[in-house]
């Protein structure tokens, strides 16, 4: 989503001056990125460690926190003597990028997070999340409009809004940041609680995807109308028809073609080609959902939920684990290096309240909806909490707000401290009321895989 030209950046303070990225520039370059990967994941794991060991909380929030600690707002951007600061906040033009990593770590941590959810995608009973699809349309345009409506109102409501009121460039942009969902993070939880067949887990994969259509229309409009002021109706229709044409067709055709694809990989001898062929089809898919106007994720999801119907998907979803456990981590860790704490500062109570109802929109927004489609209060409630945390949709799209001059850094400071609560927020709550145990829908259902 951002134009940020790949390796234009400077990475570490050097006494050859700034870098033309040519020979031994480019090796040094390619040796920051090692040693920063090489700390990543040191980190993560010994944060996961302490924390499934000690504090007894999932390894996710320990990544996440641990990114926070070594990011370049606190310890990554202290500089070493003869090295510089290890992460360093990138320059553009005499200005700190929106985003605070360089470009290379976050295409990685990007590629991770394509790992993770195609890894989700394989791991999903397809039955299920077909069987759900209809109460996660309802809970996806809950988790929208009432977020929206009620980040706009309050921007009006703490004066951060101009003279049009609730149709000011900036209470739209925070009721647009206020709509993401970060579904990364919630499919880390239940896959780590062995819960992503269960009719919740399927419900909140669903909506998420659903949210994610959604979120783009709404994002679209808004910047559409801060940086042309004014949007046409057919603008908006083609790109709704964009989105979804694309992801119901990668999804369907995937199912079809997927047994015609398991045949193909199959005649390959060569050791290792199910797992290399059908991970090239996800990044490719992947790509293709950014082009159309979706989050790369989705695409990925997409051929692991198609793939996920063979008996090759069960075996390419084994080889997963190790690939997955190396780059997943880097996903959550650099996710959490992009918090900047002492921006959220400058409007303190203003990113508290919006905070809260951020909370509040999610839970009740996507809950009761949940409530209406076959859910009781305890899976509903599960869906709500599931479908709360923002991370790095939250953060791309504040970003965009940042690096358009729609918004400044006091609502972006304020986007940051939202994220950051309801991305950690999620977690803790949401293991307790699974693992309290029972049923989450009306009837009884069936969580086993087929």
């Amino acid at each position: 989503m951002f134009n940020i030209p790949l390796l234009s950046l400077p990475f570490f303070p050097s006494p050859m001056g700034p870098y033309q990225f040519a020979g031994g520039e480019l090796t040094e370059i390619v040796i920051h990125i090692l040693i920063q990967l090489a700390v990543i994941l040191f980190v993560a794991k010994l944060s996961g460690e302490l924390a499934s060991r000690f504090l007894k909380i999932p390894p996710v929030l320990a990544e996440l926190a641990a990114g926070v600690m070594i990011g370049p707002f606190a310890l990554g951007g202290i500089a070493i003597p003869g090295f510089g600061p290890l992460f360093p906040i990138p320059m553009i033009d005499g200005h700190a990028a929106a985003i605070p990593v360089s470009t290379e770590l976050f295409v990685i941590a990007q590629v991770g997070s394509i790992f993770l959810l195609f890894a989700i995608g394989l791991e999903t009973n397809l039955k299920q999340f077909l069987r759900y699809a209809g109460p996660a349309t309802a809970v996806a345009i809950g988790g929208v409009v009432i977020p929206f409506f009620l980040g706009a109102w309050a921007t009006v409501a703490f004066g951060f809004a101009g003279p049009a009121g609730i149709w000011s460039p900036s209470a739209l942009f925070i009721g647009a940041i206020m709509t993401a969902t970060s579904v990364g993070i919630t499919a880390r939880v239940l896959s780590d609680l062995a819960r992503l067949d269960s009719p919740e887990g399927v419900t909140v994969l669903a909506a998420a995807v659903v949210d994610d259509v959604l979120g783009i229309l709404v994002l679209t409009v808004v910047v559409g109308l801060s940086v042309a002021g004014s949007i046409t109706a057919t603008g908006i229709g083609l790109i709704a028809f964009k989105a979804i044409a694309f992801w119901l067709g990668l999804t369907v055709v995937g199912i079809l073609v997927a047994p015609y694809i398991e045949r193909i990989v199959n005649r390959f001898k060569v050791i290792g080609a199910g797992l290399v062929l059908t991970v090239a089809l996800a990044l490719f898919a992947a790509g293709l959902a950014e082009i159309f106007g979706l989050a790369f994720i989705i695409g990925a999801f997409s051929i692991g939920l198609a793939l996920s119907t063979t008996k090759m998907g069960h075996t390419v979803e084994e080889q997963m684990i190790p690939v997955t456990n190396i780059l997943v981590p880097v996903f959550f860790v650099v996710m959490g290096m992009l918090v900047d704490v002492s921006s959220m500062m400058n409007a303190i109570w203003f990113g508290l309240v919006i905070s809260l109802l951020a909370i509040f929109s999610k839970v009740f927004g996507s809950g009761i909806p949940a409530l209406f489609s076959g859910f009781n209060l305890r899976g509903a409630s599960r869906i709500g909490v599931g479908m709360m945390p923002r991370g790095e949709v939250a953060l791309i799209i504040a970003g965009i707000g940042l690096t358009n001059g729609i918004i400044g850094q006091d609502l972006f400071g304020v986007s940051i401290m939202m994220t950051v609560i309801t991305t950690l927020l999620a977690p803790i709550v949401l293991i307790p009321l699974f693992k309290r145990g029972g049923e989450g829908t009306r009837k009884p259902s069936s969580d086993n895989k087929s």
